[in-house]
């Protein structure tokens, strides 16, 4: 990067304002380039549990600011793991980072402690939609906000979750344990906004909800995302709707990315159609029969 006093000095020393003006634009146009790009970046990541099972393998990839970025793949492709891997949650199930690095707003992240990692603005939203069962809605949500001070701005974010979620206004005082499935999906959904993050990983949030409540999750992602600036990672097997909503998605299979790009190109990719949407070339259901052999014949795979 070129500081803006380092182009004024050398405009300087060739005396002329032109260059002057000249070169300091040059300099901002570097440092705006430069300053802009991803907020999150996972490079060569590999994560082995006991010392033993490693399930991640060379995962790299990045979550720019401000877009929804889809992680796509089966149940144990190491979907939950990488969240964990950048959460820090990895050092609970006896799993560690053995090589690579995780980059977040500039700063290497990948050794910090979990609560190191909420006050960055990361929060990861944990899959099974875990709650404190014992205490209503509302204190759910006061403790999601436990690592901010600001008394104020916490009674704003309490009623900005509200309006994204009215249904839980109205059971403010409910113990959460008494809730349905798609209710705590908004809790915790909910809970993890009380932290005002900047990034937030969401851990499969369609999973056991009904296609109505799905499509009222998902509209929920994106307005949070347009409207409040919050950026997500969002891990899910329901592909099709991933896809519908992300700027960008990546593929993990067997610990590795096997392929990524534009949602809108991958949502038309014979692949992704055939092997996770289950639909052939011409847009009719695959059997399972014809769907389970799939890997002999996935083009990525070579």
């Amino acid at each position: 990067m070129i500081p803006l006093f380092l182009g004024a000095s050398i405009a300087h020393k060739e005396g002329s304002e032109d260059d002057l003006i000249s070169t300091n634009l040059v300099a901002l146009s570097l440092f705006q380039i430069v300053g802009e790009g991803r907020m999150l970046s996972l490079s060569n990541i590999e994560v082995v549990y006991s010392d033993v099972i490693l399930v991640l393998k060379g995962v790299t990839l990045e979550v720019p600011d401000g877009k929804i970025v889809a992680l796509l793949g089966a149940n144990g492709a190491g979907k939950t793991t990488t969240l964990k891997a950048i959460s820090c949650l990895l050092k609970t199930e006896l799993g560690k980072i053995t090589e690579g690095s995780i980059v977040f707003d500039g700063q290497r992240i990948d050794q910090k402690n979990p609560e190191e990692i909420v006050k960055y603005g990361i929060v990861q939203v944990m899959e099974g939609r875990p709650s404190f069962e014992n205490l209503t809605v509302e204190e759910n949500l006061i403790v999601g906000a436990s690592s901010r001070k600001n008394t104020t701005g916490i009674k704003r974010d309490l009623e900005m979750v509200y309006n994204y979620f009215p249904v839980l206004r109205g059971m403010r005082q409910r113990v959460s344990g008494y809730l349905s499935g798609g209710e705590r999906q908004m809790l915790v959904m909910s809970r993890g906004l009380m932290a005002r993050p900047k990034l937030m990983l969401l851990d499969e949030p369609s999973l056991g909800l009904s296609p109505i409540l799905v499509e009222d999750i998902f509209k929920i992602i994106k307005r949070l995302n347009k409207k409040e600036g919050t950026f997500f990672l969002l891990v899910e097997q329901n592909a099709m709707m991933a896809l519908s909503i992300s700027d960008h998605a990546y593929v993990i299979e067997n610990g590795r990315i096997v392929m990524d790009g534009p949602a809108a190109e991958l949502i038309e990719n014979e692949d992704i159609k055939e092997f996770y949407l289950g639909l052939s070339k011409i847009g009719k259901r695959k059997s399972y029969r014809d769907v389970k052999h799939y890997k002999r014949r996935k083009r990525w795979v070579g």
